[in-house]
């Protein structure tokens, strides 16, 4: 007796429940990969500007929305079972970081990653916003700009772009090389040809 297809698809829709990790959860607003090739293309290449002036404290964050903290925020929506205090500090959870799929459950084991770093930023055309506009992209909850990742591969990406650092997983770079694309079309910020061209190479892998 044959299988139908309907059972075919049942059966790959719960087998991530049967045995492995969960994949992790995706944030808002990542392109496909055809809408991000395009907007890479709409892309204007130049050289990075200077450093001169930068500092995080340029880019206020996090900010507090509703009583939680956009880190706080976001440790809900990429975790599981995610349990928080009246005042929004969460106290238990765990979290699959995308980067390198590890599990954490505890919070310091976790950053909030800006995607495209603010030092990035400041470089490719933010060092001319008002601290507002740095405000609201340093906190961007409606576009793939933060994420909760493992503090230590955080901390090796610093604020390298894609020419000079990428996901441990190689099976990210699709979905990274999308939403570093997206982030950086929505503000208008320029890249370099180097990272234009390892965007390219990440996007081919979709």
């Amino acid at each position: 007796m044959g299988i139908s297809r309907a059972t075919l698809l049942l059966a790959f829709a719960i087998q991530p429940f049967l045995g492995g990790a969960l994949p992790a959860p995706s944030p808002p607003g990542v392109p496909s990969a055809s809408t991000a090739t395009s907007e890479l293309e709409g892309l204007t290449v130049a050289a990075q500007g200077p450093q001169d002036g930068y500092s995080r404290q340029e880019f206020p964050h996090w900010i507090t929305v509703d009583g939680c903290t956009t880190r706080e925020t976001v440790l809900k929506r990429d975790g599981t079972d995610v349990v928080q205090s009246s005042s929004c500090a969460v106290t238990s959870g765990s979290w699959l970081s995308p980067y390198d799929g590890e599990t954490w459950t505890a919070t310091s084991d976790v950053d909030i990653d800006h995607l495209v770093p603010l030092s990035n930023a400041w470089k490719s055309g933010a060092s001319s916003w008002t601290k507002d506009e740095r405000r609201a992209f340093a906190n961007d909850l409606e576009n793939p700009q933060v994420l909760a990742v493992t503090d230590n591969v955080n901390a090796s990406k610093g604020d390298k772009g894609p020419e000079d650092w990428k996901p441990p997983l190689a099976s990210y770079y699709c979905t990274y090389a999308k939403m570093w694309v997206k982030v950086k079309s929505v503000y208008d910020l320029t890249v370099t040809s180097d990272e234009k061209a390892a965007l390219v190479e990440m996007l081919a892998t979709c």
